[in-house]
């Protein structure tokens, strides 16, 4: 499958700019969507240069009409959009007692939301035509649910989930349907992250970001292939993959090792 036409959301920066970058390489044209109108257009100037097309929009995924805005826009510029990348994300992080409600209700908003709003505003147009891609960034956290990140946990795995659920259920319609979930790369998600945060771990999330051999770059080829060979899941890093199993198969014991683990770490910063 070929992507001639794609909307990112989150792409003024990190993951999502990646993504830019690497669909411009191929000549395509993309609707780059950012709160941060300055960044999406900085990402445009990119993807001009490595040889696509883009336009930028200002959009809070959170607002579903503004993702209506962005879609209607989308039409008009593009026509027919082949990829929908629904990268959009923040992260809240602490001990779930003093996380308050209001980060739960922003992260909802943002994390879930956003894809859901994402994908019911795009959709139909792919089941009119019988063709298109999506691509909903989740986290290996969606997979895992580590310890201190429970507003995070809990929306990677709801879009794991809806991703599962839309992968079966689109296929009869020529769709093919992706969870990203990456472990750690170099992002700004830290930065603009809320919560309790422990400044230990801000330490070990930046040490782990920073030793990672796969970065932004890899992870979004990594998709782009996996989405087009239509495979669900996408887990680009050995360790989430190595994790993942691990807790498949004696899920008990990688919690309390979890624990553990986390545990050393912390007396060891």
């Amino acid at each position: 499958m070929e992507f001639q036409t794609a909307v990112i959301t989150g792409g003024g920066g990190g993951l999502g700019r990646a993504f830019c970058e690497e669909l411009g390489a191929t000549r395509a044209r993309i609707v780059v969507a950012d709160i941060d109108l300055a960044a999406a257009e900085a990402t445009v100037a990119l993807v001009k240069r490595a040889g696509g097309d883009g336009k930028a929009v200002q959009c809070d995924v959170s607002d579903p009409a503004q993702i209506d805005a962005l879609a209607a826009t989308a039409k008009a510029w593009l026509g027919d959009v082949d990829l929908l990348v629904n990268n959009a994300g923040v992260a809240v992080a602490g001990d779930f007692a003093a996380i308050g409600l209001a980060e739960w209700q922003w992260i909802m908003g943002i994390n879930l939301w956003g894809v859901i709003y994402g994908c019911r505003a795009f959709v139909p147009a792919m089941q009119a035509r019988r063709r298109g891609a999506i691509i909903n960034v989740a986290s290996a956290a969606g997979l895992l649910s580590a310890p201190k990140m429970a507003p995070y946990n809990v929306t990677k795995a709801a879009v794991v989930a809806l991703s599962e659920t839309m992968h079966a259920e689109l296929a009869r319609d020529g769709i093919h349907v992706s969870a990203l979930c990456p472990t750690f790369f170099r992002t700004n998600i830290g930065e603009a992250s809320r919560g309790p945060l422990d400044p230990r771990m801000i330490k070990l999330m930046h040490s782990m970001m920073d030793r990672s051999k796969i970065q932004a770059p890899e992870v979004a080829q990594a998709a782009l292939t996996a989405v087009a060979k239509n495979q669900l899941y996408v887990v680009p890093m050995a360790d989430g993959r190595a994790m993942w199993r691990l807790k498949r198969l004696q899920p008990q014991r990688f919690y309390d090792l979890l624990a553990s683990k986390l545990l050393r770490r912390f007396t060891r910063l």
